[in-house]
């Protein structure tokens, strides 16, 4: 059974950083990208970034520059390093397993297992 944890969500003022983490079990951690998404209240769920099996990071324009993605697979992790926040970033954020493409991108279809989500919240 594939489980995703996410961690490190919390409340922060504009301009500051969060880390979050996405533990993963239940599979072979190394052997798929992975994707982290957001969903802001009263807005459809976006692809906020991702990481290919190889450590490449992909980023929505509306975070790159800002947001890093990187990745231990010793330690079965992904992480979402969050800086310069804005109120904008508020939202519910979920890693997710691609099972398909090598790349990570925007399209849900890709991803097969998904976490519970771990609020973020920026004020201004």
């Amino acid at each position: 059974q594939v489980t995703l944890v996410e961690s490190g969500g919390g409340l922060v003022q504009a301009g500051g950083s969060l880390r979050l983490s996405c533990a993963a079990s239940g599979l072979t951690f190394s052997r798929h990208a992975m994707g982290w998404f957001r969903q802001a209240p009263g807005k459809s769920r976006e692809f906020a970034g991702g990481i290919s099996r190889s450590g490449m990071s992909t980023y929505a324009d509306s975070v790159k520059g800002r947001f890093t993605i990187s990745r231990d697979n010793a330690k079965n992790t992904v992480y979402l390093q969050m800086n310069s926040l804005k109120p904008e970033d508020t939202a519910v954020y979920y890693c997710a397993v691609d099972h398909l493409a090598a790349i990570p991108g925007p399209d849900e279809a890709y991803y097969g297992y998904w976490g519970q989500g771990t609020q973020v919240t920026v004020s201004s």
